[in-house]
């Protein structure tokens, strides 16, 4: 299934574990990480995904992703490029209820990171910011899972 990704990136200034309506385990790797193109194998809790990402057109992108079987996925990643993204993702409904963030709390190499996301329906779709919410960085570089994994945060942290 091919569909287009919108969404906004920020980092987290705050506490938000309050607000959280579930979380999961993921690890993933990249058998591509070339700018603009992507192919990433994820496995989250139980579950395996591989992703495909074309190049960002503004704040939208190309993102087509199946889930496939856990084990599978397992393969997969020890033929990845170097490197893993190890992280908790927490779930946050937002207290209008239109979206859902997704933040991510970063282990090993990138222990320290933590930044949420938003998937909206278009570019100029209003949302609302939870006090929480810190610098957006969308569109940096260095805060993509496919760039974290050559440069890690512990290498580069402000």
């Amino acid at each position: 299934m091919a569909w287009r990704e919108i969404e906004r990136k920020f980092l987290v200034a705050g506490d938000f574990h309050g607000e959280v309506s579930g979380a999961s385990r993921i690890k993933q790797g990249f058998l591509s990480s070339v700018p603009g193109r992507t192919v990433r194998v994820r496995v989250r809790d139980d579950k395996g995904y591989l992703t495909v990402k074309g190049p960002a057109q503004g704040l939208t992108r190309f993102e087509w992703e199946k889930e496939i079987p856990a084990e599978e996925a397992g393969l997969l990643l020890r033929l990845c490029e170097p490197g893993m993204i190890d992280k908790t993702r927490y779930l946050v409904p937002s207290t209008d209820g239109r979206h859902t963030w997704e933040v991510d709390e970063f282990h090993g190499d990138n222990e320290g990171l933590v930044v949420a996301e938003i998937e909206l329906s278009s570019e100029d779709e209003a949302f609302e910011r939870p006090a929480w919410l810190g610098a957006e960085v969308t569109g940096d570089r260095r805060y993509y899972n496919s760039c974290l994994i050559r440069h890690p945060y512990k290498d580069w942290k402000p």
